[in-house]
Protein backbone atom coordinates (compact mmCIF):
# COMPACT_ATOMS: atom_id res chain seq x y z
CA UNK A 1 0.00 0.00 0.00
CA UNK A 2 0.95 3.42 -1.39
CA UNK A 3 1.50 6.31 1.45
CA UNK A 4 -0.58 9.39 0.70
CA UNK A 5 3.10 11.14 0.54
CA UNK A 6 4.24 9.00 -2.10
CA UNK A 7 0.64 9.35 -3.74
CA UNK A 8 0.68 13.15 -3.64
CA UNK A 9 4.21 13.22 -5.33
CA UNK A 10 2.68 10.29 -7.70
CA UNK A 11 0.24 12.30 -8.88
CA UNK A 12 1.62 15.99 -9.44
CA UNK A 13 4.02 14.08 -11.83
CA UNK A 14 0.91 11.99 -13.64
CA UNK A 15 -0.63 15.49 -13.95
CA UNK A 16 2.28 16.81 -15.69
CA UNK A 17 3.44 13.72 -17.87
CA UNK A 18 -0.08 13.43 -19.20
CA UNK A 19 -1.56 16.75 -19.34
CA UNK A 20 -2.59 17.77 -23.09
CA UNK A 21 0.24 19.14 -24.79
CA UNK A 22 3.43 17.92 -22.52
CA UNK A 23 5.65 16.78 -25.14
CA UNK A 24 6.49 13.61 -23.17
CA UNK A 25 5.98 10.03 -23.55
CA UNK A 26 4.90 8.83 -20.28
CA UNK A 27 6.01 5.37 -20.94
CA UNK A 28 9.57 7.00 -21.54
CA UNK A 29 8.88 9.02 -18.23
CA UNK A 30 8.25 5.49 -16.56
CA UNK A 31 11.36 3.98 -17.74
CA UNK A 32 13.58 7.01 -17.14
CA UNK A 33 12.62 7.29 -13.84
CA UNK A 34 13.30 3.63 -13.08
CA UNK A 35 16.82 3.86 -14.39
CA UNK A 36 16.99 6.98 -11.85
CA UNK A 37 16.36 4.33 -9.04
CA UNK A 38 17.97 1.97 -10.07
CA UNK A 39 21.19 4.27 -10.52
CA UNK A 40 20.57 5.42 -6.78
CA UNK A 41 19.75 2.19 -5.73
CA UNK A 42 22.89 0.44 -7.00
CA UNK A 43 25.55 3.01 -5.14
CA UNK A 44 25.40 3.11 -1.29
CA UNK A 45 27.96 6.05 -1.49
CA UNK A 46 25.30 7.97 -3.65
CA UNK A 47 22.30 6.63 -1.43
CA UNK A 48 24.09 7.94 1.59
CA UNK A 49 24.93 11.26 -0.14
CA UNK A 50 21.39 12.04 -1.32
CA UNK A 51 19.79 10.95 2.15
CA UNK A 52 21.93 13.06 3.84
CA UNK A 53 21.31 16.11 5.59
CA UNK A 54 24.77 17.03 6.01
CA UNK A 55 24.88 17.56 1.95
CA UNK A 56 23.56 20.71 0.67
CA UNK A 57 20.06 20.11 -1.89
CA UNK A 58 22.10 22.37 -4.67
CA UNK A 59 25.23 19.79 -3.99
CA UNK A 60 23.10 16.74 -4.11
CA UNK A 61 21.07 18.22 -7.77
CA UNK A 62 24.52 19.13 -9.31
CA UNK A 63 25.93 15.82 -8.62
CA UNK A 64 22.58 14.32 -9.94
CA UNK A 65 22.49 16.01 -13.03
CA UNK A 66 25.78 15.31 -13.82
CA UNK A 67 24.94 11.29 -13.22
CA UNK A 68 21.81 11.81 -15.57
CA UNK A 69 23.12 13.89 -18.07
CA UNK A 70 24.57 10.94 -20.11
CA UNK A 71 21.61 8.88 -19.86
CA UNK A 72 19.31 11.46 -21.89
CA UNK A 73 16.76 12.03 -18.87
CA UNK A 74 14.42 14.14 -20.28
CA UNK A 75 13.91 17.85 -18.24
CA UNK A 76 10.47 17.26 -16.95
CA UNK A 77 11.69 13.74 -14.99
CA UNK A 78 15.01 15.69 -14.08
CA UNK A 79 13.18 18.48 -12.51
CA UNK A 80 11.29 16.32 -10.58
CA UNK A 81 13.68 14.10 -9.27
CA UNK A 82 15.41 17.41 -8.12
CA UNK A 83 11.85 18.40 -6.10
CA UNK A 84 12.25 14.94 -4.62
CA UNK A 85 15.73 15.78 -3.60
CA UNK A 86 14.75 19.30 -2.72
CA UNK A 87 12.15 17.93 -0.53
CA UNK A 88 14.01 15.34 0.79
CA UNK A 89 11.74 12.39 -0.08
CA UNK A 90 14.67 10.21 -2.08
CA UNK A 91 14.06 7.55 0.80
CA UNK A 92 10.28 7.20 -1.21
CA UNK A 93 11.92 7.80 -4.85
CA UNK A 94 10.93 3.56 -5.28
CA UNK A 95 7.48 4.38 -3.69
CA UNK A 96 6.90 7.45 -5.62
CA UNK A 97 7.77 5.71 -8.81
CA UNK A 98 5.31 2.41 -7.99
CA UNK A 99 2.39 4.91 -7.48
CA UNK A 100 3.35 7.00 -10.66
CA UNK A 101 2.71 3.82 -12.78
CA UNK A 102 -0.59 2.72 -10.74
CA UNK A 103 -2.03 6.40 -11.23
CA UNK A 104 -0.76 6.30 -14.75
CA UNK A 105 -1.89 3.19 -15.70
CA UNK A 106 -5.71 4.12 -14.26
CA UNK A 107 -5.57 7.15 -16.15
CA UNK A 108 -5.00 5.38 -19.42
CA UNK A 109 -7.65 2.46 -18.22
CA UNK A 110 -5.44 0.04 -17.84
CA UNK A 111 -6.30 -2.30 -14.95
CA UNK A 112 -3.49 -3.49 -12.95
CA UNK A 113 -2.62 -7.36 -12.44
CA UNK A 114 -0.66 -9.51 -10.31
CA UNK A 115 -0.45 -13.61 -11.85
CA UNK A 116 1.86 -15.67 -8.83
CA UNK A 117 2.92 -19.12 -10.14
CA UNK A 118 4.08 -21.85 -8.40
CA UNK A 119 6.79 -22.25 -11.77
CA UNK A 120 7.52 -20.36 -14.83
CA UNK A 121 4.97 -19.86 -17.30
CA UNK A 122 5.07 -20.40 -20.98
CA UNK A 123 4.99 -17.26 -23.09
CA UNK A 124 1.30 -18.33 -24.28
CA UNK A 125 0.22 -19.23 -21.07
CA UNK A 126 1.15 -15.73 -20.07
CA UNK A 127 -0.62 -14.25 -22.95
CA UNK A 128 -3.65 -15.99 -22.61
CA UNK A 129 -3.80 -14.98 -18.52
CA UNK A 130 -3.85 -11.57 -19.96
CA UNK A 131 -6.27 -11.83 -22.46
CA UNK A 132 -8.40 -13.38 -19.91
CA UNK A 133 -7.69 -10.74 -16.81
CA UNK A 134 -8.70 -8.17 -19.72
CA UNK A 135 -12.46 -9.84 -20.43
CA UNK A 136 -12.78 -10.15 -16.88
CA UNK A 137 -12.35 -6.73 -15.50
CA UNK A 138 -13.95 -4.95 -19.22
CA UNK A 139 -10.31 -3.18 -19.86
CA UNK A 140 -7.06 -3.45 -21.28
CA UNK A 141 -4.87 -5.10 -18.63
CA UNK A 142 -1.03 -4.61 -17.33
CA UNK A 143 0.06 -8.00 -15.51
CA UNK A 144 2.94 -8.79 -13.57
CA UNK A 145 3.79 -12.19 -13.38
CA UNK A 146 6.32 -13.69 -9.97
CA UNK A 147 7.19 -17.14 -9.18
CA UNK A 148 6.05 -18.45 -6.03
CA UNK A 149 6.94 -21.72 -4.94
CA UNK A 150 5.05 -21.73 -1.76
CA UNK A 151 1.85 -21.71 -4.02
CA UNK A 152 2.90 -25.74 -4.33
CA UNK A 153 1.13 -25.33 -8.25
CA UNK A 154 -1.35 -23.32 -9.74
CA UNK A 155 -1.91 -20.03 -10.03
CA UNK A 156 -3.12 -16.55 -7.62
CA UNK A 157 -3.92 -13.54 -9.36
CA UNK A 158 -4.91 -10.12 -7.99
CA UNK A 159 -6.60 -7.38 -9.53
CA UNK A 160 -6.32 -3.91 -9.09
CA UNK A 161 -5.83 -4.84 -4.89
CA UNK A 162 -9.40 -5.65 -4.69
CA UNK A 163 -10.60 -8.98 -6.81
CA UNK A 164 -8.55 -11.82 -5.89
CA UNK A 165 -8.58 -15.31 -7.60
CA UNK A 166 -6.86 -18.11 -6.46
CA UNK A 167 -6.10 -21.24 -8.08
CA UNK A 168 -3.08 -22.46 -6.34
CA UNK A 169 -3.10 -26.13 -4.37
CA UNK A 170 -1.63 -24.00 -1.49
CA UNK A 171 -5.22 -21.88 -0.85
CA UNK A 172 -7.01 -24.46 -1.28
CA UNK A 173 -5.33 -26.32 1.49
CA UNK A 174 -5.39 -23.25 3.21
CA UNK A 175 -9.46 -23.72 2.93
CA UNK A 176 -9.31 -26.69 3.92
CA UNK A 177 -7.60 -26.22 7.00
CA UNK A 178 -9.26 -23.22 8.05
Amino acid sequence: MLSALSTRYAKALVDVVAAPGSGVDPAQVLTQLREVQELVAGSASLKGALLSPAVSPSRKRAVMAKLMAPMGVNAKVRNFVFVVIDHRRVGDLAAIIEGFEALLDQRLGFVSASVSSARELAAEQKAALEAQVARLAGRKARVKFTIDPALIAGIRIIVDEEMQFDGSLKGKLDNIFT
